[in-house]
């Protein structure tokens, strides 16, 4: 991973490389603490099937019952917060999008702890507070129905989307109510510069179906009512259908996080897990339906995913008011169409 990733954020790559080995080798696991508690509570946006294998292995492991909870990271983070103002907090660990977790790290909701396997992970992703952990990454790329378009037809790069052939058959979510896709969007600028807006104005006169979120695009395309579309690579695994992905120099991809609870009912069952899911068997467990991971080496069974890895870029985030501001700059452009 020696070009792997770069995330634009220089202050957490500043002291990474001296604070984490040192920090991480005061880190105490009490795995008999963890059996006694007898269950770890995770409030997370990872899709069932791949938690279900990291739980299997976690929980055979261990012997420790993981009870898992599911939403969006917008539910995610509603949840989480209504419990810590409650002061009745439920949850041990967090697992959601660096965005979000950066939102509920400043509302004081995690404490400091850095699975040791995580060690491994490059440093520019490593928070110097030792708050969050990274543990897995969703690049983006163009989706498209294979019945439907050939391999030597599809579009080679997003500006490919812009040919008149595509127009009335793209699929992308709504960008003024999807914030994943106002910054997926926003972050074009890593590629384009200062023409990432005339992009998106391209993109909307192609008109595209918009739905709510990245996770109805594959069915969209499976079925034939959009013959591509922008959706993350992992979804050619975890939806069945004639879909795959076009190869591309680079991918900009949605970071998500681990973090302990610090009020967490379980903290030592829930330190036990975050060294599981950041360790080779987890990372493997959870590759094996899709994800692309952190730990060198381990890769998703999917087509080309060694090319994938080294040309991920990690997005970054917009501040709150240019996020307002975007929303309310996208819902214009694509309805003036």
């Amino acid at each position: 991973m020696n070009t792997f990733l770069r995330r634009g954020l220089a202050q957490l790559a500043v002291t990474a490389c001296v604070f984490w080995p040192s920090f991480v080798q005061t880190q105490s696991i009490d795995s008999s603490a963890a059996k006694r508690e007898g269950k770890v509570v995770v409030l997370g946006t990872g899709v069932p099937q791949a938690m279900d294998e990291l739980h299997k292995g976690f929980e055979k492991k261990h012997g420790i019952e993981v009870e898992f909870w599911r939403a969006s990271s917008t539910g995610v983070i509603d949840r989480a917060l209504t419990e810590w103002r409650a002061g009745r907090p439920t949850f041990d660990v967090i697992e959601a999008s660096w965005d979000v977790m950066l939102l509920m790290k400043k509302e004081g909701l995690f404490t400091r702890f850095i699975p040791p396997s995580s060690v491994r992970f490059p440093d520019i992703f490593k928070d110097k507070e030792a708050l969050i952990t990274p543990w897995r990454l969703l690049p983006l790329s163009i989706l498209y129905n294979t019945q439907l378009v050939k391999a030597a037809e599809a579009p080679r790069s997003l500006d490919d989307l812009l040919s008149p052939k595509w127009k009335g058959k793209i699929t992308i979510p709504d960008a003024s109510q999807h914030s994943t896709t106002s910054k997926f969007f926003w972050n074009l600028q890593k590629f384009k510069g200062e023409k990432w807006r005339d992009f998106i104005k391209e993109l909307a006169k192609q008109q595209p179906h918009l739905v709510e979120s990245f996770a109805p695009v594959p069915n969209i395309i499976i079925k034939g009512e959009a013959h591509v579309g922008i959706g993350f690579i992992k979804f050619v695994k975890q939806y069945k259908g004639p879909m795959d992905f076009v190869l591309m120099d680079k991918y900009l991809a949605d970071l998500t996080d681990l973090a302990l609870g610090a009020r967490a009912p379980h903290p030592n069952a829930g330190k036990v897990y975050m060294e599981y899911a950041t360790s080779a068997d987890g990372q493997a467990a959870i590759a094996q339906d899709g994800e692309f991971v952190l730990y060198p080496g381990i890769y998703p069974p999917i087509r080309e995913a060694k090319k994938v890895t080294p040309n991920m870029v990690a997005m970054d985030n917009p501040s709150e008011e240019e996020a307002k501001k975007l929303s309310g700059e996208f819902r214009q452009i694509f309805l003036r169409q």
